[in-house]
This record gives C-alpha cells, sequence and structure tokens, in this order.
C-alpha cells in the first residue's frame, strides 16, 4: 500500500480525487497543461497497485500512437507495465481504438467467419479513383476529386450512414457531397466502393470498426469474449470520438447487444477537454463529452482540471481571451497558470509571407545563438501550404528544421509493430540502438492539427491573418468556433514564449492587404 500512496505524490488535489476514484464512471475536463496524461496514467497504476484492478483486464484508448505510446511508457515506470494490444502479456493495454480493434479482430476472426482474414487497404485512393471513374465514366479523374470523395466516404462511415441511407441524410442535414456531385452520384460511387472491396477481400480503416461492432451486435459469444478482457476502460481525448468510435466503445462496456441483456459495465473514465474539438470535419464532437453524465450517471466523480502547469500567465491570459468570445464560452474552462510571470506575447506585421519567414528564423537564430535547443522552437502554420517558405527561411539560416503535416491523421493511428518501436524508443530518448539521443533533431514545422498533443518552449504563430486564422471566411456559426478552437490549441502549445506574426501581402505585389484575425 505504501507503494501506491508513492504513485500519488506530487499530484494536485483534483487530480488526486481523479486518480483515487476508481469504480463507476468518472468524466475529467482537463484543460491545455492541466497534467492529463500524468493524472490519467497515475489513476491506472494506482488501482493496479493497491489490486482494485487486474492490469490485464484495463483498456485505454486514444487517437494517436504518439499518444498511447507515451501512456505506456509512463505506465512502464510505474511499474505496471503497457502492452500495444491485449493478450501480449499481463500488463495494461494502451493502444488507439483502430489498433485495440483490429487485435480484437483477429481474436475472434476464426469464430465468426470461414473466409480469410481481410487484407487492409493502406492507401483507399487508389480504389476510389477506379470506383469514380467506372460509376461517372471519366477517363482523367482529378486527385481533388478523388481526395474529396474519398474524405466523404470516410465521413459517412464514421458517422454511421450507411449506403442506403445517404441520400436521406443529406436531405435531411442540408448536407452537399462533395466534388460537384449529386447525393445519387455519390451513393453509387460509395456503393461500388464497399462492392470492390468486398470482391477483393479487403477492408478500410474505419471498416475495423466497424467490423468490430457488427460481431459485437450479432455474435454473443465472440462479444462475451471481447468484453471479458475489458474490466476497466479509459478513453482519452474523449471530445474527438467519432460517433464509430461511441458506438464501439458502448457496446465493449455491454450496451446493445443482440439480446440487450448484457449487463452495462460502468467502471469507465472519459477524459477530454471541448475547447481543443479541432476534427470536425472528420466526425468528431463534444457532444458526448458535454453529455456524459446524461448517458452514464450517476457519475462517481466529475472532475475540472483547470491549472495550467505548461504555459506562463501571458500565453494562458491570451488563450483565455481568444475564448472569452466564443457564443458557448460555457462549456470551456478558464485556465489559471500555475508558473510565474513570463515574456509577454510578441505581436509582429510583415510586408510579405519572406519576410515574416525571414523574420521568424532570425528570432529562432538569436535564441539559438543564446543557448535555446533548435528542438525547443516550432513553427507552427494553420495550411501545409504556408510551410515551405519557413523550409527555405530556415535552410538559409543554417538552422535544422523538421516539418509534420496533416496528411496521414488517420493512418497515423494504426502503425506496425515496427513504427511503434521506433515511437517507443523516441519517447524515451534513445535511438535504434538503444543509446541516447544526442543530436537534436532541428525546429518543428508543423500544422496546427498535427501539433496537437505536443508542447514547445518557444512557438512561433505564423499567418494569424484574417483568411487563415480563421481560414477562409466563416461567417459566426460551427465553422467559425472551430477556427477559435484550433488558435486556442496553437496557443497553449507554448510553454515560456508565444510570437504572433502574420504578413499584410503574399508577395507584395497584391493590392489586396491582409488584415489581422478577428481573434486577436
Amino acid at each position: 500500500m505504501e507503494q501506491a500512496q508513492t504513485i500519488l505524490e506530487g499530484l494536485d488535489e483534483q487530480q488526486r480525487r481523479a486518480a483515487t476514484t476508481l469504480n463507476g464512471p468518472v468524466r475529467i475536463i482537463a484543460g491545455a497543461g492541466a497534467g492529463k496524461t500524468r493524472t490519467v496514467t497515475r489513476r491506472i497504476a494506482y488501482a493496479c497497485a493497491t489490486g482494485a484492478w487486474k492490469p490485464e483486464r484495463v483498456l485505454a484508448v486514444t487517437f494517436s500512437v504518439k499518444a498511447a505510446t507515451e501512456m505506456r511508457v509512463r505506465l512502464e515506470q510505474l511499474g505496471v507495465g503497457g502492452n500495444a494490444r491485449q493478450g501480449s502479456g499481463n500488463g495494461v493495454t494502451a493502444a488507439t481504438f483502430h489498433s485495440a480493434a483490429l487485435n480484437q479482430l483477429n481474436s475472434v476472426w476464426a469464430d465468426v467467419c470461414e473466409a480469410p482474414f481481410p487484407h487492409l487497404i493502406e492507401d483507399q485512393r487508389d480504389t476510389v479513383a477506379r470506383v469514380i471513374t467506372h460509376v461517372t465514366a471519366q477517363s482523367d479523374v482529378d486527385p481533388l476529386t478523388v481526395r474529396d470523395v474519398l474524405a466523404e466516404i470516410n465521413w459517412a462511415k464514421i458517422s454511421l450512414v450507411a449506403v442506403e441511407d445517404y441520400v436521406r441524410v443529406c436531405a435531411a442535414a442540408n448536407h452537399l457531397p462533395p466534388a460537384g456531385l449529386d447525393a445519387e452520384r455519390f451513393k453509387a460511387i460509395y456503393d461500388e466502393y464497399e462492392r470492390e472491396k468486398t470482391s477483393r477481400g479487403e477492408i478500410d480503416f474505419d471498416d475495423i470498426l466497424l467490423l468490430v461492432c457488427h460481431i459485437m451486435d450479432d455474435f454473443p459469444e465472440a462479444a462475451a469474449q471481447i468484453r471479458s478482457t475489458i474490466g476497466w476502460l479509459t478513453v482519452d481525448e474523449y471530445q474527438d470520438v467519432s460517433p464509430l468510435q461511441h458506438r464501439l466503445m458502448t457496446l465493449w462496456l455491454g450496451g446493445g447487444g443482440p439480446d440487450g441483456k448484457a449487463a452495462m459495465n460502468r467502471n469507465v473514465c472519459v477524459v477530454g477537454d471541448p475547447a481543443q474539438t479541432i476534427y470536425s470535419f472528420a466526425g468528431a464532437s463534444s457532444w458526448d463529452l458535454l453529455r456524459f453524465a446524461d448517458e452514464f450517471g450517476p457519475l462517481a466523480a466529475d472532475i475540472n482540471l483547470g491549472t495550467d502547469y505548461r504555459s506562463t500567465p501571458e500565453v494562458v491570459n491570451l488563450a483565455n481571451r481568444v475564448l472569452a468570445a466564443a457564443p458557448n464560452r460555457d462549456d470551456y474552462l478558464k485556465l489559471v497558470s500555475a508558473r510565474g510571470s513570463g515574456r509577454r506575447v510578441s505581436r509582429t506585421v510583415y510586408e510579405t509571407d519572406m519576410e515574416e519567414a525571414q523574420g521568424v528564423a532570425a528570432r529562432i537564430r538569436k535564441l539559438v545563438a543564446a543557448g535555446v535547443k533548435p528542438s525547443d522552437c516550432a513553427i507552427l502554420t494553420r495550411i501545409n501550404a504556408q510551410q515551405p517558405v519557413f523550409d527555405a527561411a530556415l535552410r538559409a539560416a543554417g538552422i535544422k528544421f523538421r516539418v509534420r503535416k496533416d496528411a496521414g491523421w488517420q493512418s497515423s493511428a494504426l502503425a506496425g509493430e515496427a513504427a511503434t518501436k521506433r515511437a517507443l524508443l523516441e519517447a524515451m530518448g534513445l535511438d535504434a540502438t538503444g543509446l541516447k539521443l544526442e543530436d537534436d533533431p532541428g525546429v518543428t514545422i508543423s500544422t496546427i492539427h498535427a501539433a496537437k498533443g505536443l508542447e514547445f518552449k518557444h512557438v512561433f504563430l505564423v499567418g494569424c491573418s484574417e483568411g487563415l486564422l480563421p481560414y477562409g471566411a466563416p461567417e459566426p456559426g460551427e465553422t467559425l468556433e472551430e477556427e477559435r478552437r484550433l488558435m486556442y490549441v496553437g496557443i497553449t502549445r507554448a510553454e515560456d514564449s508565444l510570437h504572433l506574426s502574420y504578413a499584410r501581402t503574399k508577395d507584395g505585389y497584391g493590392a489586396q492587404q491582409r488584415r489581422p484575425s478577428r481573434f486577436l
């Protein structure tokens, strides 16, 4: 028991309350920098150390390989281990939704289907292009059309919109199909896509979750086998769950099923922050987080973690001001910094994009000259297209850098064992041979979306103008609020200093001058 108490050392009052409420449904609203991962891993470790939970029946799911890896590293350090998949040992399972579901699918496939296990399509674009060509009789399909149609198929699947329901849903929700297609034509493409996959013995990324839901609904013995491995469930980043992920989660806990007799397991903890919902375009919604008490109540604990241990008061105050103008401000925590006063937030206006990039590179070079590691600095952009000019400026300044883009945000949630091992080593500061990493990886250039979950001592948030942040020219409504939350996420990546900037024109020749972001 003494070891268990040691696990709780260093937690504040609210974190400790979260970590010691072990039975029944628990909701944790965790603001940026509030020690979310620390609290969740201490909760799991404490429960296992006290004997309240059996590690092999603990499942913690999150949305990226990096987040799952970090969770496993911390659990390992706390003495309870952390497996990538259930059945791989006696430790806690920390995995992405898709990784956990894929392993469950593998474990019961032979009992529910005589066909060979399907092949997972890693890149759906070729299949989608063939289907568009077949349905529309177009000989040369534009890659942007393929991208948009693929995004719509993925949206339909994670929103639980079946092929046969697509036209009706579009009509009811005033939803417009992409690429100039009408609903009937898109339905034909969607239908043909599903048929082609089936004929080839293939499944896509979203089929993993759909198939496990189907098995949990229609095969009681297999469902019972899967549920027997989940005694205690933790869902991280709950504000980002899609309807499909929410459906799978409730089935894991015993909801639904063919006979409705399965007893609901109420040992579930969800963790999230409504102010960091930035994947609405992919079906994510903070709705389930906000109404968790309605669905699973009465709650054993409903906890707010609003103390930001990451950022200075200057950064936190700006983040709070950005959210203060939101029409649903009451849904968001107001953060309080636990740190002493720091540098004021700088704001710089440049004439051109190139001057902005050169100015940011000069500031970073000055920081590095003063002893700051390049990897402590990040340049955050709204879109990928902003990044090349910053690549060029850093290269010209002789500053090492690496780039993170939005592409692959889905597939990153399902990496192979080798990739997971590389991520694990990197998280521990080791190279492939197990030796300490000495070489600094350089400045990070990243979209705000790709930087979610990361933190840097010095952040340069660029392109803070109308048209970029917010992107386009959104009217008041959900699109604008998503952009507001994105600005908030960008700001709260900064620990010690935050530098905001924008350029008046792209290249100095444009007649139209950019205006500063309305969020600032």
